[in-house]
């Protein structure tokens, strides 16, 4: 893909896009902010595998695909929406191919959990303090086409010392083929306050379809967030998600994110540990096979001193499917007494699969402790030959292990609900693959 192409799609996305419902008006910095990231949208190219941060990752696939609007209102069954529920919601907001279904989404949890539009009307300035602050568009040509036409979007704001037990879901779904649809979520957790928030991103068809997602969080001090962030599209589908995390005093944000879907999926998680203290665990999946491409890029920024970190991250690829994991740690000057360790664990179940894993550290400091390592292998055969000792099948030894492997991850979801039904997910897909 040469740059012309990759200027012209963006381009073309740019012309498919749908404008905003009359009824949307927008304060001058929200027009502003969109303004400057059309800009940027003109300058900025479409990555290829000529850039190092791309280089396992060729997105001429999604270039060479065309999209059109999103036709009439949104509309959604309510069985599909029951089976994509959570039982244990406080709240939930649920956008139909990007467009807010306000039929579908509820609030019983007394936080700020809205459509943007909406809750800019009491929330204005912690909304503009932060929308477009920490997920960057200058240098990223997906943010910023996301940012240039940012109109619906989920909005959550936790109160001081507000404690929620119950999760909030966001719920992003793909009803229409060869769309392009762009979430938006802001999270604003105030100082003290606790949150579980639940991303999760389906699509009730087999199609094609693009999704390119942004999600920025603010935890004040001494907030607590629990992110899961589910992605489910189908296997015919494109999808690309920016996902940036700022920390402030001793405030912890855990993550889990789990990939199923999509033809083609990257995910960028950006975190800084921006004060003293703060603390982050990211966990991640990705379960993949034929010839899916699934590609997670991190980055743990210790900015401060006395930041913790954990990670780690689990691919499982079948088939000619090929996984990519790029794993950055940074640990700035000063940021002394900082404890950070990675881990990328990767299993591949066929010939044809492949995983590129790339682990880093870069360290600027000389008080700290930091490890990282990766491994990448193939079942066990001695496990295997000792469950078959026991009594099981090959395919079953094979799909009890492989299961083994994912549910460790799936395992540290705190919702029960979610968590059985990603389990069965990942039994299914197991039992396919032995």
């Amino acid at each position: 893909m040469t740059g012309t192409e990759a200027g012209s799609y963006l381009d073309s996305l740019i012309r498919v896009q749908a404008q905003p419902p009359a009824a949307h008006s927008s304060p001058a910095w929200l027009k502003q902010l969109r303004a400057r990231a059309l800009e940027r949208v003109g300058a900025l190219t479409v990555p290829t595998t000529r850039d190092e941060d791309w280089r396992f990752t060729d997105l001429s696939p999604l270039t060479r695909l065309s999209w059109h609007p999103v036709q009439g209102a949104p509309q959604l069954a309510s069985a599909d929406l029951e089976r994509l529920s959570l039982p244990e919601a406080a709240a939930r907001l649920v956008f139909v191919d990007g467009r807010y279904a306000a039929q579908h989404s509820f609030n019983h949890s007394g936080l700020t959990v809205a459509n943007l539009p909406a809750g800019m009307a009491e929330h204005g300035a912690s909304v503009e303090a932060h929308l477009g602050r920490h997920a960057r568009f200058e240098q990223d040509a997906f943010t910023a086409v996301n940012t240039a036409f940012l109109h619906d979007g989920a909005l959550i704001v936790v109160a001081r010392d507000a404690v929620l037990e119950a999760p909030v879901q966001v719920l992003c779904i793909s009803t229409q083929k060869e769309t392009a649809s762009y979430p938006r979520c802001l999270v604003i957790a105030q100082p003290g306050s606790r949150l579980t928030i639940i991303e999760e991103f389906a699509a009730l068809h087999q199609g094609a379809c693009f999704t390119n997602a942004v999600t920025e969080m603010a935890l004040a001090d001494n907030a607590r967030v629990n992110h899961v962030r589910v992605q489910r599209d189908s296997e015919a589908a494109f999808h690309i998600g920016n996902c940036a995390v700022s920390l402030a005093h001793a405030s912890r944000y855990h993550a889990v994110g789990i990939a199923f879907g999509a033809r083609l999926s990257r995910y960028n998680l950006n975190v800084l540990l921006a004060e003293e203290g703060a603390e982050c665990a990211i966990d991640g999946l990705a379960l993949i096979g034929g010839r899916q491409l699934a590609d997670s890029h991190t980055l743990i920024d210790h900015a401060k001193p006395h930041g913790l970190s954990r990670q780690l991250h689990k691919c499982i690829v079948d088939g000619s499917a090929h996984s990519v994991f790029n794993g950055k740690i940074m640990v700035r000057p000063g940021a002394q007494r900082t404890d950070s360790s990675q881990s990328s664990r990767n299993l591949l179940l066929s010939g044809k699969a492949r995983v590129d894993t790339k682990p880093q550290l870069e360290i600027f400091a000389d008080d700290v402790k930091c490890a990282h390592g990766a491994t990448v292998g193939q079942l066990d055969a001695e496990e295997v030959f000792y469950l078959r000792s026991r009594g099981l099948s090959d395919a079953a030894a094979r799909m009890l292990l492989t299961y083994a492997f994912g549910a460790e991850v799936i395992g540290r979801i705190g919702v029960a609900s979610l968590r059985r039904r990603l389990e069965r997910a990942v039994q299914a897909q197991t039992s396919r693959a032995a």
